[in-house]
């Protein structure tokens, strides 16, 4: 299992399979064909059906600025393709093909070049299933994020600090920033809104949900606008796991050092899910996305409040299992519908799983592991049309105001 430093990216939205990946898939072909005059990029799957919405036509041109470059949107139907979001290079030089290759933009960030198992990154983690940690952690008397340092190094705490500064940060931005979101759906922001709509006879309950929501809302919509953000697993799915954390610090006092740790531990169980599943919408559809980050906000909650393994897991598992069979359909191939209210209702049923967790962690029947299989089974049974298409479900139906 790979470091938590690819799962968790500092970089710019709105999505980090379409924009980030293809980003980083077009600066690894320019560089290793440099003698080549000319190129060419064709986007397949989910990449040709939602690329305009999702800026990934400007992610690769703006690699490719001042070169010779054609960009195709191919056919979106993914039968015959090694992954739903495939990109194809061609260098070609006087006129003749020098090279080409076929990326696949696996989610998070993440790229895998065919045939070329070299760009990998290694492995730091040698066990890599929630069973196979736990009964480690247990027979050494050791927390979750105990094994994350034991695995890491203690460099990886500077390194989850910066990340954390980061979150805070798309916070803080998203909350002062107003206006409509660019892409033609004329949503307008409503972080600021909602932080500063507190009533007289509020109750504690509907003031933690309203302060939650705000503050998923202002990360998501710094995503959806192209703002800086961290993958928590993936630009889409990015404001749940900061929004939890930046709440209980505010009312509870936790320190960085405290929110650090619970990063530490949400950060484990999203790569448990991206080794054994998936958290690419385009292949298993939004529960593999905003499943897995309610999944890491609930474990990071637990961590926070000192509860023990088995709690932490039954936590993560409740989150991702009634998520199962989430469809991925944004509106017009934007991240914003339905994809930032998603956000924040993730957020609060990250609140709700600490709770249930805190009662009922010894009367569990499912793994958080069986749960992850089954989300992987179910995304692949999913009709491609509600994988991150914009073919089905809202995308399909949703009907704009003047159309």
């Amino acid at each position: 299992m790979k470091s938590l430093k690819h799962l968790y990216k500092i970089g710019r939205g709105p999505s980090s399979s379409h924009t980030m990946g293809p980003d980083k898939a077009a600066r690894y072909f320019k560089s290793t064909y440099r003698g080549a005059d000319s190129y060419k990029v064709i986007l397949y799957g989910s990449l040709s059906s939602t690329g305009k919405g999702h800026k990934t036509d400007e992610a690769i041109l703006d690699v490719f600025a001042g070169d010779d470059i054609e960009l195709v949107f191919g056919p979106w139907e993914t039968e015959n393709l090694p992954h739903e979001n495939t990109m194809e290079f061609i260098a070609y030089k006087d006129g003749k093909e020098l090279a080409r290759e076929r990326i696949m933009s696996v989610g998070g960030g993440q790229i895998v070049v065919e045939g070329n198992p070299g760009m990998d990154e290694e492995d730091v983690y040698e066990l890599s299933t929630f069973g196979q940690i736990a009964e480690y952690c247990n027979s050494h008397n050791m927390r979750l994020y105990e094994f994350v340092e034991m695995n890491e190094g203690k460099e990886i705490w500077d390194y989850l600090h910066e990340i954390w500064k980061a979150m805070k940060n798309a916070v803080i931005e998203g909350l002062s920033t107003r206006g409509v979101l660019d892409g033609g759906l004329g949503v307008e922001r409503k972080a600021q809104y909602l932080y500063n709509q507190s009533h007289i006879d509020e109750s504690e309950i509907t003031k933690e949900n309203r302060l939650v929501c705000a503050y998923a809302f202002a990360v998501s919509e710094q995503n959806a606008g192209g703002g800086v953000i961290v993958t928590a697993p993936t630009c889409g799915a990015c404001a749940v796991l900061p929004s939890v954390l930046k709440y209980m610090q505010d009312k509870k006092g936790f320190s960085d050092d405290e929110i650090c740790r619970a990063l530490a531990v949400g950060g484990l169980v999203g790569n448990l899910v991206k080794t054994n599943a998936s958290i690419s919408g385009a292949e298993c559809g939004c529960q593999a996305e905003i499943g897995t980050a309610c999944s890491m906000a609930a474990a990071a909650l637990c961590e926070l409040f000192h509860m023990g393994i088995g709690q932490i897991e039954y936590a993560a598992e409740v989150a991702m299992e009634h998520m199962l069979g989430l469809t991925c359909d944004p509106v017009c191939g934007l991240v914003q519908i339905p994809c930032i209210e998603r956000n924040a209702v993730a957020a609060m049923r990250a609140i709700n799983a600490l709770s249930l967790a805190n009662f009922l962690s010894t009367t569990r029947k499912i793994s958080f592991d069986t749960v992850v299989e089954t989300m992987y089974k179910t995304g692949k049974d999913l009709n491609a049309i509600y994988r991150e298409t914009s073919q089905g479900g809202l995308a399909a139906t949703y009907m704009h105001p003047g159309s």
